[in-house]
């Protein structure tokens, strides 16, 4: 997929500030949920929505409209993810309660990524959480017991 459009990346900045006017910061969030970030190939719809399948938001990325590459989800997911590590203050400091993510799905419903979580102390872009935990176990013992 071809590098994302400077309009582009301004639509998906529109896109998050629009999610954190949803979710404004607070001494007491209480808020349980993750966003989940729906992208259609034909129409070049982005939609947010929350674990209860709620609309949070929605846009036209003009780029993304009828776009058939094979990679679309990939460039997608690394568009995204690198507008969310832009924006990593924005999107740490929504009014809901951490860890959560910005997961991003295909128009059905189906997780493609992990694109960002936020927690108190730590950060995660676009990587599983316990992605590496086995193999790093398995240094560990190896140290220990060697």
């Amino acid at each position: 997929m071809e590098k994302a459009t400077e309009q582009t990346t301004q639509q998906i900045e529109r896109f998050l500030k629009k999610i954190a006017q949803k979710f404004p910061p607070r001494d007491d969030a209480s808020v349980v949920t993750d966003i989940h970030v729906r992208v259609s190939q034909g129409s070049g719809e982005m939609l947010a929505f929350d674990d209860d399948d709620n609309e949070v938001t929605r846009c036209v990325v003009e780029q993304w409209i009828n776009n058939n590459d094979e990679d679309f989800y990939t460039g997608v997911e690394q568009t995204l993810m690198a507008t969310l590590s832009a924006q990593s203050a924005l999107a740490d400091s929504l009014g809901i309660l951490k860890p959560y993510s910005f997961v991003l799905e295909n128009e059905d419903k189906e997780n493609v990524a992990e694109l960002y979580i936020a927690d108190d102390d730590t950060v995660i872009i676009g990587k599983d959480l316990m992605e590496g935990l086995d193999s790093d176990l398995n240094v560990f013992l190896e140290k220990l017991l060697g």
